[in-house]
């Protein structure tokens, strides 16, 4: 039995705040669940982090108001989150006294999402997704899986799907093929299961989807060791699905902006058929040389 944790990275709307969506499912045998669970657990303990949701986007940005303080890094973990607040606070303070509402909102958003990092330094938070990055190349037990669509050459007219529908099927197939190509007679077939960051405008949809699914199969293959619907779930309260929305960001950040790092370490674990990634693939130009097409268009 696997568990299959997918989330999204980028948006699917037309042209929406980035030029990539990006779907990706980590999946995992739920013998090696706690294993992969306790060493996630021990990576954030190490930072300060152990019960805080980690969302690798909020995490790798820079806070202004950690360059304001003299000597930032150099402080303790408590003193840089006292100095920090302090300076957060009277931002909102000026902001509500500018009636500047739209900004103050905004500004106080940006402070509830990463008021739980600033005690760590720009450094210390990129060896952080580093570390856990690194925790997931080494499970040889996980496999990736992941559609990243270029929006520049999606054509809606061309498709009876929309972006994140046609991400979501594909991501689905290759899990499903997954699971039957390393079945076994001795073992019996393999079941896996999708575990989804509960987003509440496509829930219902790819539910919709997933019966369909069941009942037609998808354009590329049936559905016969998929069960159930998928499980969505609150990524705050569930890990593994942090762990797949920092696959996504890394996967939507190299195809975006060429950064490499993060995906060179993860890549290891997309699924293979010999020389072939099949788990992941670079919905773009025919031309494109990215390292996932590459890969993708090896012979086996």
């Amino acid at each position: 039995m696997y568990l299959c944790y997918v989330d999204e990275s980028g948006t699917s709307d037309v042209p929406g705040t980035s030029s990539h969506f990006v779907l990706a499912g980590l999946a995992i045998p739920i013998s090696q669940w706690r294993h992969a669970d306790i060493q996630i657990s021990w990576v954030l303990r190490k930072y300060g982090l152990y019960g805080q949701e980690i969302h690798t986007a909020w995490v790798l940005r820079k806070y202004l108001e950690q360059s304001r303080v003299p000597d930032f890094d150099s402080l303790t973990r408590p003193e840089r989150r006292s100095a920090a607040t302090k300076l957060r606070t009277a931002e909102l303070l000026r902001l509500q006294k500018s009636n500047n509402k739209q900004q103050y909102r905004q500004t106080k958003k940006n402070y509830q999402h990463t008021d739980a990092y600033i005690h760590l330094s720009f450094d210390e938070r990129k060896d952080l997704i580093r570390e856990l990055a690194t925790c997931v190349s080494n499970w040889s037990f996980a496999k990736l899986f992941a559609e990243g669509i270029d929006k520049i050459h999606f054509d809606p007219s061309l498709s009876s799907r929309s972006i994140d529908e046609q991400a979501f099927e594909q991501v689905i197939s290759r899990f499903e093929q997954y699971l039957k190509n390393t079945e076994s007679t001795e073992q019996g077939p393999n079941y896996g299961l999708v575990v989804h960051d509960n987003n509440q405008t496509v829930a219902r949809r790819h539910t919709e989807m997933m019966r369909r699914f069941h009942s037609q199969g998808t354009l590329w293959t049936k559905v016969e060791r998929i069960i159930e619907t998928p499980l969505f779930v609150d990524s705050q309260l569930t890990g593994m699905v942090q762990i797949a929305d920092l696959c996504g960001y890394a996967i939507r950040r190299y195809l975006e902006n060429s950064e490499e790092e993060l995906l060179q370490i993860l890549f290891s674990r997309a699924d293979r058929v010999g020389n072939t990634v099949v788990g992941m693939r670079h919905f773009t130009a025919v031309s494109c040389g990215c390292i996932i097409c590459r890969a993708h268009r090896k012979a086996p």
